[in-house]
């Protein structure tokens, strides 16, 4: 199961625009934050004014945001808040090494850190365990039921942000 989903993650690629052409890169070949970035895009999708109070790529309007009911944010507008809300997830983590700060930054970006803080994953990336796999990608309920686009969006995550 891990050699198939190494395999998958490494041949998901985007089109990068180069300088010089239009070239395809493997998602590995990117910074860990903007893969975690591209794997956000991918599973939050731009939402539009109907899915408020969730704006751009998934986040959630707070008391005191300037931002009103039935606006769309254009696709720089919700790329520039993704990477604010990532970076500040991600920055609550930093002191837990890269890799792991990038992963539960990316699944705080999606569940919250509060469950985050919770959750077995933490702990045991806290006593220095990295075998979290099973508690990763068990993050994938959503309304109690097992949602299979969460599960498959978790895999994703653990093998491109997590696995070396």
């Amino acid at each position: 199961m891990r050699k198939i989903m190494m395999l998958f993650v490494a041949l998901l690629t985007l089109a990068a625009a180069t300088p010089a052409a239009q070239a395809k890169r493997s998602i590995m070949e990117l910074p860990l934050i903007e893969r975690a970035v591209l794997i956000i895009k991918k599973y939050e999708t731009l939402h539009r004014p109907r899915h408020w109070p969730a704006i751009g790529y998934g986040h959630m309007v707070q008391p005191g945001e300037p931002y009103r009911r039935g606006i769309q944010l254009n696709e720089r507008q919700a790329d520039a808040l993704l990477r604010k809300d990532l970076y500040k997830f991600v920055s609550l983590y930093k002191h837990m090494g890269e890799r792991n700060a990038i992963l539960l930054g990316t699944l705080a970006y999606n569940i919250g850190p509060g469950a985050v803080n919770k959750s077995t994953v933490y702990k045991k990336l806290k006593r220095g365990d990295r075998n979290i796999y099973k508690e990763y990608t068990a993050h994938c309920r959503y309304k109690g039921k097992f949602h299979r686009q969460l599960h498959e969006r978790r895999q994703v995550e653990y093998f491109a942000l997590f696995v070396p």
